[in-house]
C-alpha cells in the first residue's frame, strides 16, 4: 500500500494544484532524508524572465510525502528565527511558522525553507481541539518509526500560505488517517 500511494498521490496532488492556481507552474521535486517533497518554485520563473514580478505570488509547496524517521537531533531553531524576521512583528500574534514535516519525525528547517508555512499558532501548539488532533497525528508518527505519512497545502490564493491542511498517515493495522485542518 504505502509504495503504490508514494508513486500515485503526486500525480493526484499535482493536477489538484494546476486546478487550483491560474498561474503557470515551475513543479520540482526535493528529496531531503526519507521525504519527498514537490515544490513549485515559481520565483524562478520571476527571475528568469518567464513571468513578470508579481509581489502576490510566491513560490510554495504543493506537498510532502515519506517514511517517517524520528529523530533525536536538536531542532534547528536558529533557521526558523530567521525566516522572515520575527514572527508577531510579520505576522502577529495568531500566527505560527510550522513545519509541513515535524522535526521530531525526520523533517528540518537548516537549508529546507520549503518545509515551512505560516501556521496559525492554536493548531501548531495544539491549543484548539483541531491542533490537538493534529498534534495526536504527529505523536502517532513518533511513535512509528517508517510510517508513511504526508502534508498537503491547499490554497485558496497565491501566496504560500495555506488556507487548509490536509494532514495524513497510513497506520500498521492499514487504516488510511486523514484529517482537513483549517489554517485562516
Amino acid at each position: 500500500m504505502t509504495s503504490l500511494l508514494m508513486e500515485e498521490l503526486p500525480h493526484v496532488w499535482c493536477d489538484e494544484y494546476w486546478k487550483m492556481s491560474d498561474r503557470q507552474t515551475n513543479i520540482m521535486r526535493v528529496q531531503h532524508n526519507n521525504f519527498s517533497f514537490i515544490y513549485d518554485a515559481y520565483t524562478w520563473l520571476e527571475s528568469a524572465g518567464t513571468v513578470p514580478y508579481d509581489p502576490y505570488k510566491e513560490s510554495r509547496l504543493v506537498a510532502v510525502l515519506g517514511l517517517t524517521d524520528p529523530s533525536k537531533k536538536v531542532r534547528d531553531d536558529y533557521r526558523l528565527k530567521g525566516w522572515v524576521g520575527p514572527t508577531e512583528e510579520i505576522y502577529g500574534s495568531r500566527w505560527d511558522k510550522g513545519h509541513f514535516i515535524a522535526n521530531s519525525i525526520g523533517g528540518a528547517v537548516d537549508r529546507l525553507e520549503i518545509n515551512v508555512f505560516v501556521q496559525r499558532r492554536d493548531l501548531n501548539r495544539g491549543w484548539s481541539a483541531e491542533g490537538r488532533r493534529y498534534r495526536e497525528m504527529e505523536k502517532y508518527c513518533v511513535l512509528n518509526p517508517g510510517t508513511f505519512c504526508f502534508s498537503r497545502p491547499i490554497y485558496t490564493d497565491e501566496t504560500s500560505r495555506p488556507a487548509f491542511l490536509e494532514y495524513g498517515l497510513l497506520k500498521a493495522t492499514g487504516e488510511l488517517w486523514v484529517e482537513l485542518f483549517d489554517n485562516r
